[in-house]
């Protein structure tokens, strides 16, 4: 394991939070995995690509842009042990065998400058305790000329499992989901917020563009309320209620969720997220 800088992060992924997504890997994925092709699209991985995938969890985007560069490789970076661990023995089972995992701080990343021709990430630059040091160090990461593609969450408001938590606000202190500012899910919702930081971090060629997908949440709807309530955000609300809140709040989140049930009984949820692209600029001087 490298040097950790955002320590806050590497204690919240490496406690009950990283273990809820080291076991539940298949769920997230089936949740996120609509913005997979249009993430690698972006990319522009070919066939000899170095590729970094930032904040890879359990390493499907991983092992997919593997596949996407026969003869190159890629390399999954988290700061969670049981993600990690999860991830390395799915590339095994399935053969995957130009891809490897380290543990580490995107902040401080473990890489020489100019290692990799690309960056992508699936909703894993949203909790950097300082965003410009942390996409700078990435591009640095980058060969010149190098590409940075990420998804992360749009307005709270686009996102189907933020209106479903919202509709517990009687019995649990929701609050306000999507607030931008903060290390967190929404911390980079805004576009111009997006710009500053990769301006600052000094990346050219910005792109921000709008990209939906449906995932599946559940297989009916208590068991995609179960699993919301099992997640970090869910935990934390059932923890604040009392025993009778607790249950009241299941049942009204079991009630919405009917509403997204598919032909197939499974649930159906919208999310809305910021497809962005980004370059290292090019420079003589600058090689891999």
């Amino acid at each position: 394991m490298q040097d950790i800088v955002n320590t806050e992060q590497a204690q919240a992924w490496n406690g009950p939070e990283g273990a809820h997504w080291a076991r539940n890997q298949d769920r997230w994925n089936a949740v996120n995995e609509g913005f997979n092709t249009p993430l690698l699209d972006a990319a522009g991985i070919t066939a000899d690509h170095r590729t970094l995938d930032i904040g890879c969890g359990s390493g499907q985007t991983t092992r997919l842009a593997a596949l996407r560069a026969p003869q190159g490789h890629a390399t999954g970076l988290d700061l969670s042990g049981p993600m990690l661990a999860g991830a390395r023995l799915r590339a095994e089972r399935e053969g995957v065998g130009n891809v490897s995992f380290v543990r580490g701080d995107a902040q401080a990343p473990p890489f020489e400058p100019g290692s990799f021709d690309s960056a992508i990430s699936r909703y894993g630059v949203m909790f950097f305790a300082d965003p410009v040091a942390a996409f700078g160090a990435i591009g640095r990461s980058l060969r010149s000329g190098g590409r940075l593609a990420f998804v992360c969450p749009a307005d709270a408001a686009l996102n189907d499992w933020v209106a479903a938590m919202a509709s517990l606000g009687a019995f649990l202190p929701v609050g306000d989901f999507g607030q931008p500012g903060l290390p967190g899910m929404f911390s980079l919702a805004a576009p111009d917020r997006v710009r500053e930081v990769l301006t600052a971090a000094g990346f050219s060629g910005i792109t921000v563009d709008r990209a939906q997908a449906y995932g599946t949440w559940g297989e009916g709807a208590e068991d995609a309320a179960d699993f919301l309530l099992g997640t970090g955000p869910g935990r934390y609300l059932m923890e604040q209620a009392d025993a009778a809140s607790r249950t009241r709040a299941r049942e009204v989140l079991t009630d919405h969720l009917r509403a997204h049930e598919a032909a197939d009984g499974t649930v159906r949820l919208r999310s809305t997220s910021w497809l962005v692209t980004a370059d290292r600029p090019a420079t003589p001087s600058d090689r891999p």
